[in-house]
């Protein structure tokens, strides 16, 4: 059985003996999570060198291959417009991971913000800011999304706004409760008495211990994120064609399943490996910085 462990001398010297090198090592002692690290570097790397990687135009027309199958020249087939299977989903994968990164950076930035605030501001507006989180939750995300969608229209800003407003009260009451934790803690009260304003209680002693758990929650959330966007671009509610996307993928090979099946294929395994990938670091993550969480426990 292959390890992924850092055993030898060798491996452990070259790791930095820093924050950063401690992190990589503890990450190798978790076999899935070092295999959700990989996966999720790869994807990355994929899409950031992806027009060096395609061997085709993957918007480009080409009326004599149409529904061919996979061969040398190409590698995935190509789908009923006569485009390079293999060049869209490689090119595919830009747009999932910006969804992701996109929607659930905003959604932490505002979040944070807006827990804070609840947490720490009068009672009022923290039961007007959980009035707003618990209307927003109350509605499934999809059901959400297609009404949004349906009346902004399908573009790329209207999937990251939707994504970022139903992820956004999660990381909002994560940050609400970790604030009002924090905010009858001995250090906290020494402060106040030392004449720290607010606004520096909340940079310098309550981000920092409430911005670790909910980077935890961000690394968890990805997949899901990802396989809305596929979703909602099989649905044709996602970005506008001939833009290449996962979900897009499997709609066009969906119609000719029986006849090319390596269209919806070539379009889900990204979606699964992603999916694993992200998960499989999540956890992780999970286990490393929340030991209460901790599956040995």
């Amino acid at each position: 059985m292959v390890s992924f462990e850092a055993d030898t001398p060798e491996i452990n010297d070259a790791i930095d003996t820093g924050a950063f090198g401690a992190f990589l090592r503890q990450l190798c002692k978790n076999r899935l999570g070092t295999l959700g690290g990989v996966l999720v570097v790869l994807i990355a790397a994929i899409a950031v060198l992806a027009p060096l990687i395609v061997t085709h135009d993957p918007i480009q027309i080409m009326v004599g291959p149409r529904l061919a199958a996979p061969s040398l020249d190409f590698l995935l087939g190509t789908d009923q417009l006569g485009r390079d299977t293999f060049s869209r989903v490689i090119m595919g994968g830009r747009i999932p991971l910006l969804v992701a990164f996109a929607s659930l950076g905003g959604a932490l930035a505002v979040g944070v913000v807006l827990g804070l605030i609840a947490g720490f501001g009068p009672r009022w507006l923290d039961n007007l800011l959980l009035l707003i989180f618990d209307t927003i939750r109350s509605f499934p995300s999809i059901i959400f999304a297609l009404a949004i969608i349906a009346l902004l229209g399908p573009s790329l800003v209207n999937i990251i706004l939707v994504i970022a407003i139903t992820c956004m009260p999660g990381y909002a009451r994560v940050a609400r409760t970790q604030a009002q934790a924090l905010q009858s803690s001995e250090y906290i009260a020494a402060e106040r008495s030392m004449g720290a304003g607010t606004t520096r209680i909340l940079a310098v002693h309550v981000l920092p211990n409430v911005i670790g758990p909910l980077v935890i929650l961000v690394s968890m959330d990805v997949p899901a994120v990802i396989a809305t966007s596929a979703g909602l671009s099989f649905l044709g509610m996602g970005v506008r064609p001939p833009t290449p996307d996962w979900g897009a993928i499997l709609n066009d090979g969906y119609s000719y399943i029986n006849q090319t099946p390596w269209i919806v294929i070539a379009g889900g395994i990204p979606i699964i490996l992603a999916t694993l990938g992200f998960t499989f670091l999540g956890e992780a993550l999970r286990d490393m910085f929340d030991p209460k969480l901790r599956k040995d426990l």
